[in-house]
């Protein structure tokens, strides 16, 4: 059978149970035996039935001495079943499960049961095994001897929902594995051999059926190599087609105009911002497409190093493009390139989805016709009516919100040449995290902060303190200075305890911010609403701004230094701190306070972190190793390939030496059409096909 089958070419899998399947993702054979368990309960240890207790679980294994049906005062029919070993005599009771009966036989048929063992109902005494978890046939006369099961010493248990019982799960994985199928591997023996690893076939049937701890551990640790192994060779490929394939634009390396906006900046370039833009132009030099991704912290100054790059393109006769992933932050940036470069004669574009037609096209011929030179825009730039006459540089602000296609399609409008691609995020990703999402880029970090910035004081309140933090608010803004009031959602919703920025809104303008000039920010607004009322904000006519997460990317307003988050709780860490870095932009002391309305004293412990780390790569780690893999990339899932066993937490070992080994067997000549086979059917479409290179 072909691991690309339908999984309804199994027995017992019609259309209805296909789609309760395909809810979980599992379409063909492939994805059945690649659903991995959850966890397993030891059932290795059987314990004679004579020596049972009351309220242990147990597994125990006897023949069938007894048996008799009889209807329950609610309606349920109950089998009694007396089960007997060497030892003793014990009670099973199965309600609804006429089956059963048909199927077994008083004194031919054995059982292995694994349950929690209490009193037999009427039984004086009788112990029963009164909640069954599970059971197999392990010896039937009654029946055919292939349908007998064989225990497995390790129960698999997997994640499913209510409406596909476990054993029919698990029924239908021995029915795959037992199938005469191929599964190709990806790793070259001779890497299996060195970290003595299972084929991939063999470790799927022990993952699912293991007879001991040892089987259990070596299946797990193949697996866990194979799917890193898989990611790495992949990435690693598609960075060299890139190098091989992609005709890139070789820039001069002279560059007077750059120089001369270096010179305007108000600031000179710290070590690390220095590094990086060295860094860049080295590959911009170059005749490959560059790929690179600039990681730094809160306030690092990632947009400066992007604005030389796109000045250097320019110098060099090409047109640069600037994708920011809301229109807030696109107009900040436009604002602010504006106002550097147009002295210089660089004409500078706005591209957004609110600008009137006319408007719209006169961007759009500007861009044909080269009269512009650097577009800012947000996803309204992937359109396929925008067209350059000669693109050479992409930048894309903070990735993780754009998926990759949408970065493919923005990169895919050079004409001759791809156009090289800068990426910027300042949500901090684990160094060892980036080699799994962006393990196709060369990676730069700026981790220091400019000269000036004053460290913010954090603090973690509970909500009966809330009098005194907005006194604290009101006093502040009667020195000059401006506040972010942050809060979860846009409006309330009888599904959430979560408080509404509106409802904190009317709250604080009528009584604790009664008399400052306070304004609501949220993502519903129009386009020309939200800039009107950042540009109040900034200028210094609104007091207080009231928000969603709308500012969590980018909003740069020095004189705020002020931030109160209400139901600080259900935010992760590294979004805190994107919020938390909207503020400590100017000259004055700066104040976060944390308003933790939650009653679980985990999610008071992670907030208090944000007390004591001020580092965003730190605080990285931290929201990793509590939150998770799934929970903390959240919207940075695009980038992310769902990994089916192994775990980033706790497998960074593994992780690296399979980046080592993918690099390794791509260098000795890996099997790129297995690769691509795997990838496809693992991954579906979020790997690109891998050609030779």
């Amino acid at each position: 059978m072909d691991i690309r089958e339908n999984i309804q070419f199994l027995k017992g899998v019609g259309p209805k149970k296909a789609q309760a399947l395909k809810k979980l993702g599992i379409e063909n054979i492939y994805d059945l035996i690649t659903y991995y368990p959850r966890r397993y309960e030891d059932q290795s240890q059987i314990v004679p039935i004579g020596r049972i207790k009351v309220g242990e679980v147990v597994n125990i294994q006897g023949k069938i001495m007894a048996m008799a049906e009889k209807n329950t005062r609610r309606g349920l029919k109950l089998l009694t079943i007396m089960l007997a070993d060497d030892t003793g005599v014990v009670q099973l009771n199965f309600f609804n499960q006429d089956y059963l009966k048909k199927k077994l036989k008083v004194q031919k048929s054995s059982l292995f049961v694994h349950g929690k063992v209490g009193y037999a109902y009427g039984g004086y005494g009788q112990l029963a095994i009164s909640q069954i978890i599970s059971f197999d046939i392990i010896n039937n006369d009654n029946i055919d001897s292939e349908e007998n099961i064989n225990p497995c010493a390790f129960m698999p248990i997997y994640t499913i929902p209510d409406y596909i019982k476990p054993k029919d799960f698990r029924n239908l994985i021995e029915q795959a594995c037992a199938q005469d199928i191929l599964v190709k591997d990806v790793v070259p023996n001779f890497i299996r051999e060195k970290y003595d690893l299972w084929d991939k076939q063999t470790a799927i049937k022990k993952i699912h059926f293991p007879q001991t701890r040892q089987e259990l551990e070596k299946a797990k640790k193949s697996l866990i190599f194979e799917e890193l192994f898989l990611i790495q060779a992949g990435l690693l490929l598609l960075k060299k087609q890139h190098q091989v394939k992609n005709k890139g634009i070789k820039f001069l390396s002279n560059s007077e105009l750059v120089k001369t906006v270096k010179n305007n900046l108000p600031f000179n370039l710290t070590a690390e911002q220095e590094k990086v833009w060295q860094e860049i132009c080295l590959d911009m030099q170059k005749d490959v497409q560059m790929q690179r991704l600039v990681q730094g912290d809160v306030g690092s100054g990632k947009t400066v190093i992007a604005i030389l790059s796109l000045v250097k393109a320019i110098e060099n006769g090409y047109q640069g493009a600037l994708m920011a992933p809301t229109e807030i932050l696109a107009l900040q940036h436009y604002g602010k390139i504006k106002e550097l470069l147009e002295p210089l004669n660089i004409h500078v574009g706005l591209l957004t989805g609110s600008l009137k037609v006319k408007e719209k096209r006169q961007i759009l011929e500007g861009l044909a016709d080269g009269t512009i030179d650097l577009v800012i825009g947000t996803h309204a730039l992937i359109q396929d009516n925008v067209v350059f006459k000669n693109l050479g540089l992409v930048v894309t602000d903070e990735q993780h919100r754009f998926g990759v296609n949408q970065r493919a399609k923005l990169e895919g409008k050079g004409e001759d040449f791809l156009p090289d691609v800068l990426v910027m995020t300042a949500t901090p990703i684990p160094r060892t995290m980036t080699l799994t999402v962006y393990g196709d880029l060369d990676v730069s970090f700026i981790k220091e902060l400019p000269p000036g910035r004053k460290p913010i004081r954090t603090f973690v309140r509970m909500p009966d303190r809330r009098n005194l933090i907005y006194k604290f608010v009101k006093d502040e803004v009667a020195k000059g200075r401006q506040a972010y009031i942050v809060c979860p959602l846009i409006e309330e919703s009888e599904n959430s305890d979560a408080v509404s920025v509106e409802m904190i809104y009317d709250e604080l303008t009528s009584g604790y911010l009664y008399g400052l000039n306070c304004a609501l920010l949220h993502g519903k607004l129009k386009p020309k609403e939200k800039e009107d009322l950042l540009q109040g904000f900034l200028s210094g006519k609104i007091d207080v701004l009231v928000s969603t997460t709308v500012i969590e990317v980018g909003v740069n307003v020095p004189n705020a230094s002020i931030m109160v988050i209400e139901g600080a709780e259900r935010f992760g860490l590294a979004q805190l701190h994107q919020l938390r870095g909207r503020i400590g932009r100017g000259e004055y002391a700066s104040y976060c306070i944390l308003i933790n309305r939650g009653k679980n004293a985990n999610s008071l412990e992670r907030l208090h972190l944000m007390e004591k780390i001020s580092d965003g790569f730190v605080l990285a780690e931290e929201d990793l190793r509590l939150r998770g893999p799934g929970q903390f990339f959240g919207s940075m899932q695009h980038g992310l390939p769902d990994l089916k066993i192994a775990d980033v937490l706790n497998d960074v070992n593994v992780l690296v030496n399979a980046r080592v080994e993918a690099q390794r067997a791509i260098d000795y000549g890996i099997d790129k059409k297995v690769l691509n086979e795997i990838l496809e059917l693992q991954y579906k479409h979020r790997f690109l096909k891998i050609s030779d290179v």
